[in-house]
């Protein structure tokens, strides 16, 4: 029978065990060994059975077995010392307190999903375990940082294949009673909410549920509420599902309901009122709007309320393609902010201004959430040194007249959280070498840029090592592998095969991520023979670990897998190659550190990161990647293999898949399994473990999150908060005034005569080092020249005269403008390399609390006149 509703019966903890119960509800649990191992000693069965998730765990826990335990001294005394460890990690100073004064008393970071551990399943692929990664490593440092999200009650979908390989989607209900969460509740008892109005007089309201990541309160919103009707219940039903309008009100409800759940949770638990809001990708960027109103509601008009909002925002964005990007139709965008809905003290055709595509080819008809995070955001950054240029180049159209790499987009490359991804094994081996602490801190704090102390580690322990981790990957697959073949139809007596699939002394190549077609799960199938013969070479052969999740309604994905997956089951190769469903947390856990070598081969520049292979590496994994994300910037020959692309303008989509799957084989069968195979003196294969230490003492400090989120802090969050305080009413008032002077008498700025003194100035030629003297007069019009800068910029240049690799230099006023209002500027340039050299000038508006001088989106060049009477090129 059925049951026609269903709770949560909670265990009474005998006293001396109830910090077993603070222990389960601090997610530290799922990056602290220590805490896990507590756990799983309480009933190892029982432990494995709850998906080593604490919380079910002691839901599960027999009477008599807690009783025991409350009389066991030796279980106490381990209880207690991970409890005070618990309370030392809580309370202590960490990095964040040694450093400075003057960075942000908080930092709120909103992000639309958050993968902390699969005990509490918010994730769907890099985005969210990015943003998990973000909290740990900030917990770790003392990053004073409240996470938001959404509780989504039925996460992303669990993953099945049919008979034939079809991807077969199923959503678990999520109890919240369930996960490791409790709810915020005012001073009263009674449960705190947040509402946004809706058109039509209607609400739309959500509790607050908070996960503890270590030091971090990670605040979760459910719409899922008596108060709700049901069509607004079901907002935060499923990750990324439903139409157009239910995506826009979660993120509303993100940003917007985002913003009341920090002042609540501020206001009821005292923690400092966060300075510097970071959004994690668009979807929260209704955030910066809500801002916006609490600062008109006191006092200030839109545009001084816009400023000091942008002074304090931090715009992360993680898409390499335009397509990535939600965009919604105006009309609906104009509905949900009329003046009966949502921020009525909005005029809502301001806030139709901050989505409008006004580059060149955009949608006028579109609000696009990325523009609108930009335009909201005084710091924006991309997630890898060449996402950062790919960026900037994809949203250039915002800042007409700069050339992309002017573009106020900077980049910050994403990292992993060691102690979340990295084998206990590897850990134990580490903390052999150097010392528990050292050990914790290198991977946590980082710093160093490299880990000199693996040099010392005997080749036989790291083979050993490696080793050890291969066959317990082939033990997992074998396990995962029968399960899913039960779950396609198949009986025990079809099974018998499975213990032959995979074997721990071979080469074994990892490849698991989400499905769109640009990562190219099948480029390995591109020339199936080939393949095969690679996997059933009797010298050198390889087996491969597949996983990953096609989107729920891209078609095209699943019949990727599909097609992946028919070629696993083919009774020649399948001890070979293997496809697992269901790819998460829990997998990735262990297949990372089992793997020799980690397998990536997307569309460059289309990864915007990738940080799947950093996983890897951390665990003595070598890469072999197309050069994107994270890997063009950080690869070398010594820890891995680069994949040529064939990405030039005019390559045929399908010819280019076949010259890089080409080269893929070509790498695997004339370098990487020769090299993994062949034995030096003493039998182990030393130029292999030489890789693996390479990977580890050279990539391993710089894949750290901790390295990332110390980045955010110096480079971000530091300045933000400083230009945060800096914006009072009245300097955000006089900022925004002194913006709407400057755009409106920029029309009468212009350089009006451009000349060159010294002894180049006749000539087309000159030497090194020799200098030239500009002088340039210009028409200020309304403005003085406090309100400008007029700069030379100066460099080689190329066929058509562009500049490349420019030098920038600011000319200093000569005088006081004359009776037209000109000015003269003057100023040295130097020469300072040979071949090709070219100048030209430029005006920009300039002020003390500008971040860019880009920012305002405003600059004068010569006139096509001027030009042709001082252009000059020095050959």
């Amino acid at each position: 029978m059925k049951a026609i509703r269903r709770f949560t019966v909670r265990p009474v903890l005998p006293d001396p065990l109830r910090p077993l119960s603070d222990l389960a509800r601090n997610l530290r649990w799922s990056w602290h060994a220590e805490t896990r191992d507590l756990f799983q000693s309480v009933d190892p069965e029982a432990w494995a059975a709850a998906g080593a998730d604490p919380v079910r765990l002691l839901g599960s826990v027999r009477p008599d077995r807690l009783a025991e335990l409350a009389g066991d001294r030796k279980f106490l005394r381990r209880l207690t010392a991970v409890a005070d460890d618990l309370d030392d990690y809580l309370s202590g100073d960490r990095w964040y307190q040694e450093q400075a004064d003057g960075l942000p008393g908080a930092v709120a970071y909103f992000s639309p999903e958050f993968g902390i551990t699969a005990a509490l399943p918010q994730y769907s692929g890099g985005l969210g375990i990015l943003a998990g990664d973000h909290l740990k490593a900030a917990s770790d440092l003392g990053v004073p940082l409240i996470g938001v999200g959404l509780l989504y009650r039925h996460g992303y979908f669990r993953q099945t294949l049919s008979r034939d390989g079809w991807q077969q989607e199923h959503y678990p209900v999520l109890d919240p009673n369930e996960l490791p969460l409790t709810q915020l509740e005012e001073a009263d008892g009674t449960l705190a909410q947040v509402s946004l109005a809706l058109p039509g007089g209607k609400a739309l309201h959500a509790r607050i549920w908070l996960a503890q990541v270590g030091r971090v309160p990670l605040l979760l919103l459910d719409s899922d509420v008596e108060e709700n009707d049901l069509g607004e219940r079901g907002v935060t039903d499923r990750l990324y599902g439903g139409g157009s309008e239910h995506r826009l009100l979660q993120e509303m409800l993100l940003g917007i309901g985002g913003v009341r759940a920090v002042r609540t949770y501020c206001r009821l638990t005292g923690h400092p009122v966060p300075e510097v809001f970071h959004t994690n990708e668009g979807h929260a960027g209704f955030l910066g709007l809500e801002r916006i109103a609490e600062l008109c509601a006191e006092g200030l008009d839109f545009d001084a309320a816009l400023e000091a909002v942008r002074s304090g925002t931090v715009f992360t964005t993680h898409t390499p393609v335009p397509a990535g990007i939600d965009r919604f139709d105006r009309e609906l965008i104009a509905r949900h902010f009329a003046p009966d809905a949502e921020l009525p003290g909005i005029d809502v055709q301001r806030v139709l201004e901050l989505g409008r595509e006004t580059y060149p080819g955009g949608e006028p008809n579109l609000f696009n959430m990325a523009v609108m995070g930009l335009r909201l955001a005084q710091r924006a950054n991309g997630v890898s040194l060449l996402h950062g240029q790919v960026s900037r180049e994809m949203f250039a159209g915002l800042w007409p007249g700069f050339d992309a790499e002017e573009v106020p987009i900077t980049s910050v490359t994403n990292g992993v959280h060691a102690p979340t991804w990295v084998a206990p094994e590897v850990l134990r081996l580490g903390a052999r070498q150097v010392g528990a602490q050292r050990a914790e801190d290198a991977l946590t704090v980082g710093g160093s840029e490299r880990w000199d102390s693996v040099a010392d580690i005997p080749d036989e322990d790291v083979w050993e090592l490696r080793r050890t981790l291969r066959e317990r990957l082939v033990l997992e697959v074998r396990e995962r592998l029968r399960a899913s073949w039960r779950q396609r139809g198949a009986g025990d007596a079809e099974l018998g095969w499975i213990e032959g699939v995979l074997d721990p002394d071979v080469l074994t190549i990892g490849f698991a991520r989400r499905v769109p077609s640009y990562k190219r799960l099948t480029l390995m199938l591109r020339d199936p023979d080939r393949l095969t013969e690679l996997l059933l070479h009797p010298e050198h052969p390889v087996q491969i670990v597949v996983a990953g999740k096609a989107h729920p309604a891209d078609d095209g994905g699943k019949r990727l897998v599909q097609e992946l997956v028919r070629f696993t089951d083919d009774p020649r190769v399948r001890h070979r190659i293997v496809f697992l469903p269901d790819y998460g947390m829990a997998m990735a856990q262990k297949l990372y550190p089992g793997c020799d070598v980690w397998l990536n081969n997307p569309l460059r520049p289309l990864e915007a990161c990738g940080t799947s292979g950093m996983k890897a590496a951390l665990n003595g994994c070598l890469n072999l990647s197309v050069l994107d994300g994270w890997w063009d910037e950080w690869f070398r020959p010594d820890f891995g293999w680069a994949i040529p692309t064939a990405d030039g303008a005019g390559t045929d989509p399908d010819r280019r898949d076949d010259i890089e799957a080409a080269a893929l084989y070509d790498l695997l069968e004339q370098r990487i399994a020769p090299r993994f195979y062949e034995r030096g003196r003493a039998g182990l294969p030393d130029r292999w473990i030489e890789m693996v230490r390479q990977t580890l003492s050279l990539l391993g400090p710089k894949v750290l999150a901790g390295r990332m989120v110390r980045e955010y802090v110096d480079r971000l969050y530091a300045p933000a908060a400083r230009a945060h305080r800096a914006l009072t009413p009245d300097t955000a008032r006089d900022l925004a005034g002194w913006k709407a002077r400057v755009r409106a008498a920029w029309p009468a700025v212009s350089v009006d005569h451009v000349e060159t003194t010294g002894t180049t100035a006749a000539t087309a030629t000159a030497e090194l080092g020799a200098t030239v003297g500009l002088r340039v007069r210009v028409a200020l019009g309304e403005l003085t020249p406090d309100d400008v800068e007029v700069q030379a910029v100066s460099g080689r240049v190329d066929a058509e005269d562009r500049i490349t690799d420019a030098t920038v230099v600011p000319l200093k006023p000569a005088g006081p403008p004359d009776l037209e209002g000109r000015v003269l500027y003057e100023g040295p340039l130097s020469l300072d390399r040979t071949g090709p050299y070219g100048y030209t000038v430029r005006i920009l508006p300039t002020h003390r609390l500008l971040a860019s001088p880009a920012e305002p989106g405003l600059v004068t060049v010569p006139s096509q006149e001027v030009v042709e009477g001082a252009g000059m090129v020095l050959r």
